[in-house]
């Protein structure tokens, strides 16, 4: 089998693609170069201890490369592709790929803003202190390998309870001026994807590019997305100890909306549609500039500015799912859909410096740095919309029910020193100080304005420490423990209605990461185990409380507290069986306990206690086995995946409420991927993924709002032929 690594400088996030040694010294950087290997190299890897300006000795670190990866890359589908990092817990709410929604360590997935979502080492989240989902959709053949930092290391980047989800595009070919890569797909309900990039290097400049185009009917009845997605990466290297990088890259989709689902419509034909008229189209621009500077042997410097710039839009018909869209007897017509604009403009700039340094016979490092972060989100809603049927944003009525901005200005300075005690023991402590203010001003047509104003602080000290003890060259114990916090989302700080307040003193969400794990390889095995905690403090949500007047409301505040623990186990083994044959088996499996401490939320017109739920949309197990035989240039991949079962709001409601499906329990699901991949050459290769292998009827989750409150049928079986072509 055949791996191409290409190394450079101009590759972002400071030589994350490469496993560097623990050290900052000058290195004359590799051109492309092409290693032949027998062995599948799919198998999660930790991430170096210093790499870049960041240091990751002792946090829980993955790193998993798409190149060769048995998955369906076109429609993202997350089970597969994060099959081997344990506790991942996919929300399938499209097949289409349009959005990664996921969630670790019984964390919320919705489009993954649980994460520090970032390409290239850039933050792609949308606005990350008033709606921190990642709006941008990447194509994951434009990826390289996919990197995840667990919440212990997120004082050098940000203090988000995830962790870090970074996605490295791939380079280009810098042995020559001009390479050309192909990859196209057709597969079930009328899928085509066609991804074509060009790269190469010309003397000290480098380049590459991709345009990705896709359509795709979907699984269920009206539903359809059509997607395209650009960049343009240019990179200027006059010596090998300076770099500036300049990418521009876009995605934009269309995604016609079927609607939810009830339970009794679910069971009768998960296939149907409750909506036709219904359509979200996120179109993100992500311009930023990339300075890396290695002043010495022992110096390193990066600066970044960036930017995410565009809009959430969407016009829909947004009733709950017991209400038809059916024609207006008086009118004759459909009713007027309610059309939704989200704008972002989210601007961070952030100064990074690695030292390196001599404590006693030991090379010990230091990462610090400043970021500034100036974002305005402005919120446009409720605005009366046509009664077509297409994707139309027209307002038949000028004006917005709701205009509102969200303000946050915030400087985060953070710094971690990395103390190599011995040859095989080194201990890291950091901080990170975060300043700054989100406010939020504007009109809402049903609620007076100077009720609206809501000021929010992020005034506070985050701290952490890991350590990482070799024992042997070939075995790592390593932990630690990190603080982090969660701002309140703009979502909740608005009222729905007259009969809703918000706690002027409401607070972020606050807590901590703790880890304790051990990873290596002995022969044929490799591994990583781990034990976690996970305290999330201040978690949002609704009381019920009445005024003076003895008349109810819905009071949006902190409710409480949850505190997950858990194990996650990823091992593999791999067999040479013959020169020609490969046996690789693996299983990637996370025991999860996610409760509330403590709380006590809204149950109809009176408050329910919810010490000792689960807490929503966290199952207890999930596992993912997979085997895969490899003979010659041919492999064939079984991944066999199970979720254990979920609830979906903090009361666990078991039954589930059936005029909307809204609530209720999330059952249990396991399925069937499988995979064939032909590399019939160094320039060619066709791969045949079946997912959904035995037609299971599930879904992931009962959304609590967009995209609508009710049961959301995952796919059933679909497959694909993908055939990829290098020049």
């Amino acid at each position: 089998m055949l791996l191409m690594m290409s190394v450079s400088c101009c590759s972002a996030f400071a030589q994350s693609s490469s496993n560097i040694q623990d050290t900052v010294t000058t290195v004359k950087m590799m051109d492309s170069v092409t290693i032949r290997s027998f062995l599948y190299l799919n198998a999660v890897k930790p991430l170096s201890p210093v790499q870049g300006t960041y240091i990751f000795s002792g946090k829980k670190t993955e790193s998993i490369s798409l190149l060769q990866l048995p998955a369906d890359v076109t429609n993202k589908t997350g089970r597969q592709v994060f099959a081997k990092i344990p506790g991942v817990f996919v929300y399938d709410m499209d097949g289409s790929g349009n959005q990664v929604n996921i969630a670790a360590r019984g964390l919320d997935p919705h489009r993954g803003w649980e994460f520090n979502s970032r390409k290239d080492g850039i933050i792609t989240n949308s606005d990350m202190y008033g709606y921190p989902a990642s709006h941008f959709s990447m194509p994951f053949e434009s990826v390289e390998k996919i990197e995840l930092v667990r919440g212990t290391g997120s004082l050098q980047y940000g203090a988000q309870f995830g962790g870090m989800l970074n996605y490295i595009t791939k380079q280009g070919d810098s042995t020559r001026p001009f390479s050309f890569e192909s990859i196209n797909t057709a597969g079930s309900f009328n899928l085509w994807s066609s991804y074509n990039a060009v790269g190469g290097k010309l003397g000290k400049f480098r380049y590459y590019s991709y345009l990705q185009k896709k359509s795709r009917d979907g699984y269920r009845k009206n539903e359809h997305t059509s997607s395209e997605s650009e960049a343009i990466i240019l990179c200027y290297e006059p010596n090998s100890n300076f770099s500036i990088r300049a990418e521009w890259a876009r995605s934009k989709y269309v995604y016609r909306i079927p609607g939810p689902l009830t339970d009794s419509m679910f069971y009768a034909d998960p296939k149907q549609a409750s909506r036709s008229r219904n359509y979200f189209s996120p179109d993100i621009h992500i311009p930023s500039i990339t300075v890396n500077w290695q002043m010495g042997s022992k110096t390193k410097i990066q600066l970044t500015s960036s930017a995410v710039l565009g809009a959430r839009n969407s016009v829909q018909f947004d009733k709950p799912t017991n209400i038809a869209d059916t024609i207006n007897a008086v009118t004759g017509q459909y009713n007027n859909r309610q059309v939704d604009i989200d704008h972002f403009n989210s601007y961070t700039t952030e100064l990074r410096l690695l030292q390196q340094y001599a404590l006693g016979k030991q090379t010990s490092h230091l990462a610090a740095g400043v970021q500034y972060m100036n974002n305005d989100l402005h919120r446009t809603q409720l605005g009366k919309g046509t009664t077509g049927a297409d994707y139309d944003l027209t307002l038949v009525t000028p004006g917005w029910g709701r205009d509102v901005h969200l303000k946050t200005t915030n400087i985060a300075l953070f710094a971690e020193n990395k103390f190599q005690l011995l040859h095989h023991l080194s201990v890291s402590i950091g901080a990170r100080i975060e300043m700054g203010q989100t406010d939020m001003s504007g009109t809402i047509a049903y609620y007076p304005d100077n009720a609206i104003p809501v000021a929010i602080k992020h005034h506070f000290p985050l701290l952490g420490a890991n350590f990482s003890y070799k024992g042997s060259k070939n075995i790592e114990l390593y932990g630690g423990w990190s603080q982090g916090y969660h701002p309140m989302l703009f979502k909740d700080l608005i009222p729905a209605s007259l009969y809703e307040k918000v706690d002027p003193a409401i607070k972020d969400a606050k807590g901590y990461n703790a880890e304790l794990g051990v990873r290596g390889n002995w022969k044929f095995l490799r591994w990583d185990i781990t034990g976690f905690l996970l305290q999330y403090s201040n978690r949002f949500g609704t009381l019920a409380q009445t005024d003076n007047q003895g008349n109810f409301y819905t009071y949006r505040t902190n409710i409480g507290n949850s505190l997950t623990s858990g194990a996650e186990i990823f091992i593999q083994a791999d067999w040479i069986l013959h020169k020609k044959i490969g046996l690789s088996i693996f299983t990637s499996t996370a025991f999860t306990h996610a409760r509330y401490s403590s709380g006590n939320v809204k149950s109809g017109n009176s408050n329910s206690n919810i010490k000792g739920n689960k807490v929503e949309s966290s199952p207890d197990l999930i596992t993912r086995n997979g085997v895969t035989i490899r003979y010659k240039r041919f492999s064939y991949a079984v991944l066999y995946s199970y979720t254990g079962e979920t609830y979906a709001d903090a009361l666990n409601t078991v039954a589930p409420l059936k005029a909307t499906g809204a609530v209720g329990l999330v059952p249990a699901y396991g399925i069937l991927d499988m995979n064939v991949t032909a590399r019939v050459s160094k320039n060619f290769e066709l791969k045949v993924n079946v997912s959904n292998v035995t037609n299971k009827q599930y879904f992931t989750k009962r959304p609590t709002f967009y995209p609508g409150p009710g049961v959301w049928p995952s796919d059933g079986r679909n497959a694909s032929v993908t055939v990829s072509v290098k020049l």
